[in-house]
């Protein structure tokens, strides 16, 4: 392979609730999620933020969405953002969405789009559990 051809792979995705980029361009990620536990159903969450990594090399459009779990509609997606990974190096793309109301629990697609075509896909389980604690839940129905 021609190490100067566009070359692009996903080294990881992360969704989280807030990111922030430091003086020294680093990133510092909190409350990173693995699923999403609810006292009620539908929720609105103010914050979430998809961090992803890129190593290659080219310029790219990326885009992310947020799939109900019937995949039938889309509570979130991105506009396309440029990205550039240096030749042996790497990027990170950062989608923040305020206030996504989840209505139901189940398996939420995470989506990244490259050039307008599918990428790869992570799911974020909504559950409903009676017994989240009032720490994850400010206000009525809302997430924070």
């Amino acid at each position: 392979m021609d190490d100067t051809g566009p070359d692009l792979q996903l080294y990881y995705t992360i969704v989280c609730e807030d990111v922030r980029i430091e003086m020294t361009r680093n990133l510092s990620l909190m409350g990173i999620l693995h699923v999403i536990h609810v006292p009620t159903l539908p929720v609105t969450v103010l914050k979430l933020a998809i961090v992803n990594h890129w190593r290659g090399n080219g310029r790219y459009l990326t885009e992310s969405r947020i799939l109900t779990p019937d995949r039938s509609r889309s509570i979130a997606a991105s506009h396309p953002s440029p990205i550039e990974v240096p030749l042996h190096g790497g990027a990170d793309n950062v989608t923040v969405f305020t206030n996504l109301t989840f209505t139901e629990p189940g398996p939420y697609v995470v989506q990244t789009l490259v050039d307008s075509s599918l990428f790869s896909e992570h799911t974020l389980p909504v559950v409903h559990n009676q017994d989240a604690t009032a720490e994850t839940v400010s206000g009525d129905d809302v997430i924070n």
